[in-house]
């Protein structure tokens, strides 16, 4: 009976169920409300509080603005500031153009006097590439005899090396130098013992004692030099040279410098012979030829290639009816379309030479190009006829005057037709060159200077100063390509050895996506401060031959110059007067910006990119206006033209400014004041914020220097203690003959020169030109440079940055020494405790930083806080600083809270930032005075976290998390998290954490970014074209052949395993078993140990090769909304159609943010802030470079134009005819296939 009554039971429960079920669809299942509003509030509140009181308490920032009570505020004046910097940095920049001149007198005189001295051949000179330094071992005399130059016809010459003794000198970035001697630096394509150079070098030897004569009067002088047209150049002082590439490149003759003094602007017609003789050897000798060309050509000249068969065709298909202005961008983009030239058909040299004219005249009549120099280079094995019909149309006008110069390389050792193509260039006022190997190019296609130079030597008395556009102080400028081509062989030889250890893991799409994110990171690693690179500019002028039997050639001795570092004018500035967020920059004629704190002009931390100096002042100041990329608000344009004309101006604009390695965005309202650079083509702009640029702290004439000096106050025990420094790249007093170990030494060393009797303040930061000194003088102490205490000693002091330190020095000092830090006070070491706290630190606007410890236990630690102190001396300039003071108008006593990017990555300690700024008011005028912070353990952060919140986050159905006011992760139940941008981590919610305007995105611009293009041309034609293609091919399967035999080596060979097990061992160094080999790799065998099985990882490892490419990108960044009562923070959670309550921290600029964790998740949606490249939808053939001429920018012309002179017309030496070799062995083929035939 039992079982029926169990049964019974039974069916009664599955009923029930049944009806349970089908009741279900009209049963709400969505997941009840489990976020408590309030409940999130409080931790809100409670966390902000705690953070709030300890940073109060660790920072005392009460006591450091009571400290500045007796401080003024006052208003700053930008049109002075911006007149005041100018003119400081006119007058060193007058210096600077002193002495090039006095070199550049000097070399003409000296020439003069040595004209009939005859060379000697074993003349022994300091060559910056042999010269020994004591204790080197001397080279061997070479014995037997030196066998005899086949070039010259004379036995080689041997002259022993010099010695010399260098030091190391930091004004010369620690490279060791001689100041009693120059050095000789001669280039691998220049005999250094042929008659014309070796007589150069020898007189030049006499300009030693005008540059040390010039050093004497300014010790701020960078190198000086003298570059010689026969190819050396003397450079003071002397240095043993640098080689940053393994074969010697550099010639002076290539340089910027050179160029432009050398001649004046030039528009440029290159015609290349495309015809079908054009082929093999000639076809690389002619492409050689048009690459040496451009490498002559600055950033004041304009070009363009034309290749010329049946028609003439631009190397660039969208630079067809222009010239272009030769730009490291256009350069590059014309030696590309070189590159992937081939020769075809019968060359049209009526059509080609037609084309040109027609060009030049187009230019010249619409008052674009450079509007001075015009010539056309014709590239050619040999021309039909001359085509004197259209010289006589387009050129031959208005005799003798020629406009336009023609210039002929004729290409090949065996030519018949070599007299038409001389005659063309004899008759237009050129030079005719012939070339049969590719190893005399250069020095060849360098015979065209001294031709376009005739005009300058001929007038003489006109030395035209030039100003260079920045550059690199490289030998080369292919240097980029080097380096890239170098990294990426690194890589590749990173990939083999790490398929070695891990096999197959290597190749799943998880480990191939996480390598190629990390290098692409590395590439996105774009430092603004870099010490891999000196950047300067280089004033420069020519040095003509003053013999009267030079009239006849017009011959130009080369070119003198000096560096000006970009770090040295920066020091002009003076940083202090424009405040926090405030910058200066200088601009060319061109536009393109000398300097400027968005100037990023290297990429993975040490290689350069492909046109770093071309960035125009547009595509650095970014305009908060929403427009499309490359559309330019016409506001900006016209305030780009009135600085580029160097006009004086102000304006306000509204503009994004990025920061932090472009990870985070301001977007404010700052005003531009700019004017001239007299007798440069620099303008200078200053900029600074409105909301609290406009006024600027002040001391009060009873806190001046001398008056505490009087009252007995020792300016030494102002700065006592160690637990100071002061801005490494301000100036505040800067010693001229005396070089410090650090800044606070040097600083240190003149607070007691102002104690002494008789100290007075130096009327001016730059020293003065000799020929004006005299008379500044004489004049009003005020508006002259005073001479120093010892006259034997030169120095020079920004007063007022001096004034400000001292003043905060005396204000501060009691935060460095402060001992109640390390009383037993229960409340400090309550929070000593609980928050990990390591430093406390104060910046000042007046560039000083002081610092205080906190240890572990009475005892001292040596070392703690000597990792903050190293890495944050920049004051206002720190990242921590400029948010604070950011931070204070959106809540005032807010704290700004960071971690490092990616923190969570890295095993190491995690330390959180937290900084306060603090503000001065007086009279109804605010202004920033300080920052105030300190820094504690991340891990004492998470612990607060983790108690006020309890299990609540704790559990799978809540994800908390504390997000900054540019949406990064501090706080995260997952650590690896940490500092990762949250859109990153949960799109979803990040999107609309946007719609519910909590964050806005913020559109930034990089238009000086890097891409990679891929080296291989997938052109069917091109191997039709090309039998080298074939040997490519072998020559890749050999590469990967090697691959596969190196891989199985080193599984073979455990010497070289054991070689490498500590660098791609496991973490507990031990190595991986091999994995099973996948089922789609094996053989036909089935046992998947054949070559042919194991080679398929070739095709996954072998990295694609690149090549460097400028482009366009965009970053998507995030800020907080400002408004302090936005009602989304009083919005709660509504199951999952808003599942997460998102509320302020109080005191901060941090978020919380509580989501629920049931509500399903879209994992498709990520938002990034990694950069992103700008589609412009160009034409198939079109390149970045293409939509940027289309969209050419206005440019100033340079004043100095000298390009005729009424006497040219009699100087007939335009290069020689080419000689007819006798070649018996092929006389003799050709008489024994003519009898055969």
């Amino acid at each position: 009976m039992a079982w029926p009554r169990l049964l019974a039971w039974w069916r009664l429960c599955l009923g029930l169920l049944t009806i349970l079920v089908c009741l279900a669809p009209c049963v709400n299942l969505q997941p009840a409300e489990n976020i408590n509003y309030n409940l999130v509030h409080s931790w809100a509140d409670k966390l902000g509080m705690e953070l709030f009181h300890l940073g109060d308490f660790i920072t005392r920032r009460k006591e450091v603005q009571e400290s500045f009570k007796d401080a003024k505020v006052v208003s700053r004046n930008g049109a002075s500031i911006v007149d005041s910097m100018a003119k400081e940095i006119e007058m060193m920049m007058d210096l600077k153009v002193s002495a090039v001149r006095r070199i550049m007198d000097t070399a003409e005189n000296t020439a003069l006097s040595h004209q009939n001295d005859m060379a000697d051949k074993m003349f022994s000179y300091y060559s910056a590439k042999e010269m020994l330094e004591p204790g080197d071992p001397v080279p061997p005399i070479p014995t037997p005899a030196p066998d005899m130059d086949k070039d010259i016809g004379e036995p080689l010459i041997y002259v022993q090396p010099k010695v010399v003794v260098l030091e190391p000198r930091p004004e010369f970035h620690n490279t060791p130098v001689n100041f009693s001697v120059s050095s000789v630096h001669v280039p691998v394509n220049v005999f250094d013992r042929a008659p014309d150079v070796i007589k150069a070098i020898q007189w030049s030897e006499n300009l030693d004692q005008i540059f040390r004569d010039n050093y004497k009067n300014d010790p701020t002088l960078s190198w000086q030099f003298f570059g010689s047209s026969t190819g050396f150049m003397r450079q003071f002082p002397a240095s043993k040279w640098r080689k940053d590439v393994p074969v010697d490149l550099y010639d002076c003759r290539l340089r910027s410098w050179y160029m432009e003094a050398a001649t004046s602007p030039k528009d440029i017609v290159i015609l290349m012979d495309g015809s079908g003789s054009m082929l093999g050897q000639r076809l690389d000798i002619a492409k050689h030829v048009v690459n040496t060309i451009l490498d002559t050509l600055g950033t004041n000249d304009f070009v363009n290639i034309f290749t010329f068969a049946k028609e003439v065709t631009p190397v660039v298909a969208c630079f067809e009816d222009t010239l272009i202005q030769a730009n490291l961008g256009n350069i590059r983009e014309l030696k590309e379309g070189i590159e992937s030239f081939s020769p075809k058909s019968i060359a049209n040299y009526t059509a080609a030479l037609t084309k040109a004219f027609e060009l030049l005249e187009e230019t010249k009549l619409s008052s674009r190009g450079a509007q001075c120099n015009q010539a056309i280079m014709i590239i050619g094995d040999g021309a039909p006829e001359n085509n004197r019909e259209v010289f006589e149309l387009h050129n031959w006008r208005d005799p003798p005057y020629k406009p336009v110069r023609v210039f002929t390389y004729l290409i090949g050792k065996e030519v018949a037709n070599w007299d038409d193509i001389r005659w063309m260039a004899c008759e237009n006022q050129g030079y005719y060159v012939h070339l049969s190997d590719t190893a005399e190019v250069r020095e060849m296609v360098l015979n065209y200077i001294p031709v376009m130079a005739r005009p300058l030597v001929l007038g003489r008395h006109d030395h035209p100063v030039i100003w260079s556009q920045v550059y690199a102080d490289i030998e080369d400028t292919k240097l980029s390509d080097y380096l890239w081509d170098i990294s990426q062989c690194e890589y590749q030889k990173a990939d083999v050895l790490e398929y070695w250890q891990v096999h197959d893991r290597m190749l799943e799409p998880s480990e191939m996506h996480r390598r190629k994110y990390r290098r692409m990171k590395e590439t996105w690693n774009q430092p603004v401060d870099s010490n891999v690179y000196q950047f300067m500019t280089t004033v420069s002028m020519p040095i003509y031959d003053r013999r009267e039997n030079a009239t006849r050639i017009a011959n130009i001795l080369g070119v003198a110059g000096t560096d000006v570092p970009i770090n040295e004018i920066k020091k002009l500035l003076s940083p202090f007067t424009l405040g926090v967020n405030g910058y200066a920059f200088i601009v060319t004629n061109n536009g393109y910006v000398l300097f400027h704190p968005d100037f990023r002009p290297i990429f993975q931390g040490y290689i350069l990119k492909p046109s770093y100096n071309s960035v125009d002042m547009i595509e650095v100041e970014l305009l908060d206006d929403d427009r499309p990329a490359r559309d330019f608000n016409p506001v900006l344009m016209t305030i780009r033209d009135s600085i580029i004309n160097q006009s004086t101006g102000s304006k306000w604009m509204l503009v994004k400014n990025h920061f932090d390695e472009m990870k985070r965005v301001a977007r404010i309202k700052r005003q531009y004041y700019w004017t001239a650079i007299k007798k440069t083509p620099f303008t200078l702009v200053i900029s600074y914020p409105e909301q609290y640029g406009v006024s600027r702290m002040d001391i009060r004439s009873d806190q001046e220097i001398h008056r505490i000096s009087i009252k007995g106050t020792n300016l030494r025990n102002v700065f006592s203690g160690k637990r100071w420094k002061i801005h490494p790249d301000w100036l505040f007093c800067k010693h001229s003959n005396r070089t410090f170990k650090t800044p606070e030494i040097e600083l240190l060393y003149f607070l007691e020169r102002m104690s002494e009797p008789g100290w007075r303040w130096p009327g001016s930061r730059s020293a003065l030109p000799p020929e004006h000194a005299a008379a500044m003088f004489s004049n009003n102490s005020s508006t002259g440079r005073y001479p120093s205490i010892n006259e034997k000693e030169s120095y020079y002091c920004d007063r007022q940055l001096m004034q400000a330190l001292v003043f905060d020095a005396r204000v501060t000092g009691w935060f460095s020494n402060n001992t109640s830090f390390n009383s037993k006070d229960d409340k400090g070491n309550e929070f000593k405790q609980r928050f990990g706290v390591t430093v406390a630190f104060l910046a000042t606007h007046s560039g000083l930083t002081r610092w205080h410890e906190f240890h572990s236990n009475a005892a001292e630690e040596s070392g703690l806080g000597e990792s903050f102190s190293q890495n944050n001396t920049r004051a206002i300039d720190e990242v921590w600083y400029k948010r604070a003071v950011d931070q204070h108008f959106v809540r005032e006593e807010s704290f700004v809270y960071s971690v490092p990017f990616d923190a969570g990555e890295s095993n190491s300690e995690i330390l959180v930032t937290a900084s306060h700024a603090i503000f001065h008011n007086e009279g109804g005028k605010t202004a920033p005075a300080a920052v105030v912070g300190f820094q504690f353990q991340h891990s004492a952060l998470y612990k607060l976290f983790h108690n006020i919140t309890g299990n609540a986050c704790a559990v799978d159905d809540k994800d908390c998390y504390i997000l900054d006011n540019n949406g990064y992760v501090v706080i995260s139940t997952r650590v690896h998290e940490t500092g990762r941008f949250f859109g990153e981590v949960n799109g979803a919610i990040m999107k609309r954490l946007l719609e519910e305007n909590v964050y806005k995105q913020v559109t930034v611009y990089d238009y000086q970014a890097v891409c990679f293009e891929s080296k291989n041309d997938n052109n069917a034609s091109s191997m039709l074209l090309s039998p080298l293609f074939h040997l490519l091919r072998v020559g890749k399967w050999l590469l990967h052949t090697a691959l596969w035999y190196i891989v199985q080596l080193l599984q073979w060979a455990p010497g070289v395993s054991s070689h490498y097990a500590d660098m791609y061992g496991d973490s507990n160094d031990t190595e991986p078993p091999p994995p099973e080999p996948h089922p789609e790799h094996h053989g036909r065998n089935g046992n998947g140990h054949g070559k042919k099985d194991d080679d398929y990882w070739l095709r996954y490892l072998t990295l694609h090769r690149t090549r460097l490419k400028p482009c366009d990108m965009k970053r998507e960044l995030y800020t907080l909304y400002k408004e302090k009562d936005n009602v989304v923070y009083n919005m709660t959670a509504h199951a999952c159609e808003r599942p997460f309550v998102v509320l302020p921290i109080p005191f901060s600029n941090l978020i919380l943010l509580v989501i629920d964790q049931l509500c399903p998740r879209d994992g498709t949606v990520v938002l990034t802030v990694n950069p992103q490249p700008i589609d412009y939808h160009l034409p198939v053939n079109d390149s970045l470079a293409c939509y940027k001429q289309a969209r050419e920018f206005n440019r100033m012309r340079p004043h100095s134009c000298i390009s005729r002179h009424a006497n040219e017309s009699g100087i007939k030496l335009c290069g020689k005819a080419c000689s007819v070799y006798a070649n018996l062995g092929l006389l003799l083929l050709c008489h024994i296939l003519s009898r055969w035939l």
